[in-house]
């Protein structure tokens, strides 16, 4: 388990696919920081980690982090962040805000009925005067991890 010191920094070198027993403090990460495999970060109860983790992909909420020698130490979690929800009354108009902002290559969350990225006053600006429906909003941001997330970049 973490214990907390002013001066002692966790190094977290792997992932576990097991989930232990005892509940693990939490590792809030923004979208943006659980792509990144390496730096230190803050775990609750302010206790320092130092992630130097091989990159095989974004840190998902849930995924349990261990030392070296594979003891569990925290699980990420989705920290809140400023975002933009949006809606429209017909579903052509959400498809197309989808368009535009992928067009410029926009990190989206999707649902049924909204989409969600994140807080951008020119975008906000734009969807409005699409003529759909902006509402700012804190919560964790899951955007999709699109058409080549997780795959190497290789050269025959």
């Amino acid at each position: 388990m973490l214990v907390a010191s002013t001066d002692a920094v966790i190094v977290l070198s792997q992932r576990l696919l097991v989930v232990p027993a005892a509940p693990l403090p939490a590792l809030p990460l923004t979208a943006a920081e659980r792509r990144i495999s390496r730096g230190r970060r803050e775990a609750e109860g302010g206790v320092a980690v130092l992630l130097q983790l091989p990159r095989e992909g974004d840190l998902k909420p849930g995924d349990v982090l261990a030392d070296a020698d594979g003891t569990p130490q925290v699980v990420v979690s989705a920290k809140a962040e400023p975002l933009l929800l949006v809606s429209a009354a017909e579903p052509l108009a959400l498809l197309q805000a989808a368009y535009h902002l992928g067009n410029r290559h926009v990190a989206l969350e999707l649902h049924t009925h909204e989409l969600r990225l994140l807080a951008d006053s020119v975008l906000e600006a734009m969807l409005r005067q699409r003529g759909l429906t902006v509402h700012p909003l804190l919560a964790p941001f899951q955007p999709e991890a699109g058409a080549y997330s997780g795959h190497g970049h290789q050269h025959a």
